[in-house]
């Protein structure tokens, strides 16, 4: 596959914060004071476990930033499916700066691949469903847009960036609305297109507020299977259906067959398992 495209400004800012967390104002005091400064070496990160591969181009970047003589004699390209033991980056340049960058590029690495590795799999999982799935704003804090590029690159789908992009009317928004149906209706005067006013509903009732009101999108939160198929009969084709709530791995097929249109994970991105990867370092003569 080809991977999506990454926000370059994203990259960088995600980038510096993250070397400035780890090197501080001193740098890392253990290779300076261990490493000669004209000594180079080769690092290779390499897979423990299968996975699917993301985050490339962010590894490369913290090693040009701390290197910008780094060379890359092999990169895999994102959203490749490799093998434990398999090499998915190399990088040659100065030792101190792959020592710098080391801790750095492996978070990155490890937290973007879990994150396309568990998206591949859901994806796998509801296949000839015809559903989709999708990501959601349970991302870490500083790291939606990576969060959310892994998820592509394991073939999801993005979904609300923020709060900007979408109107989502949630149960709490109704503590401070007189109703969904004049929620959605408020959203609509105010310029909000339909396709993108998703309502939360929880039973066929707000279903058919949500849908009365003019909502494009509903989410349908912790529906019970038989609930979903109902909502299903009422809804589909009139209005998107996005099965949410207490969803995991072993459960997605039973609930993308009940007709929805997608699937909404939050565990793809708030508690991914990280991706299990190492890097080995040997000097050039």
């Amino acid at each position: 596959m080809t991977p999506p495209a990454l926000d370059a400004q994203a990259v960088a800012r995600s980038i510096e914060a993250a070397l400035a967390e780890d090197l501080g104002a001193r740098g890392d005091i253990t290779s300076l004071a261990v490493v000669s400064s004209e000594l180079r070496a080769r690092a290779h990160v390499v897979a423990r476990e299968p996975l699917v591969v993301a985050g490339i181009p962010i590894a490369r970047g913290v090693f040009l930033r701390l290197d910008a003589g780094a060379r890359f004699p092999y990169a895999a390209e994102d959203g490749r499916r490799t093998t434990a033991g398999e090499r998915v980056l190399t990088v040659e340049g100065r030792a101190i700066a792959l020592l710098e960058g080391e801790r750095t590029a492996l978070n990155f690495l490890q937290r973007l691949s879990g994150i396309a590795t568990a998206t591949a799999a859901a994806v796998q999982e509801i296949a000839g469903t015809g559903a989709r799935i999708l990501d959601t704003r349970k991302t870490a804090p500083g790291l939606r847009l990576l969060d959310k590029y892994a998820v592509a690159v394991g073939g999801g789908t993005n979904n609300r960036i923020g709060l900007y992009d979408q109107a989502m009317i949630k149960d709490t928004h109704l503590g401070a609305a007189a109703s969904l149906g004049d929620a959605v209706r408020a959203c609509l005067s105010s310029g909000v297109p339909a396709d993108a006013i998703t309502a939360e509903v929880r039973n066929r009732r707000e279903l058919e507020e949500a849908i009365a009101a003019g909502a494009g999108r509903a989410i349908l939160d912790n529906m019970s299977l038989d609930d979903l198929a109902a909502c299903v009969a009422l809804g589909k084709g009139k209005i998107v259906l996005e099965a949410s709530g207490g969803l995991r791995p072993g459960r997605l097929k039973a609930v993308a067959a009940t007709g929805v249109d997608a699937l909404s994970l939050g565990y793809l991105t708030h508690s991914v398992a990280a991706a299990d990867l190492a890097m080995d370092l040997e000097s050039l003569p």
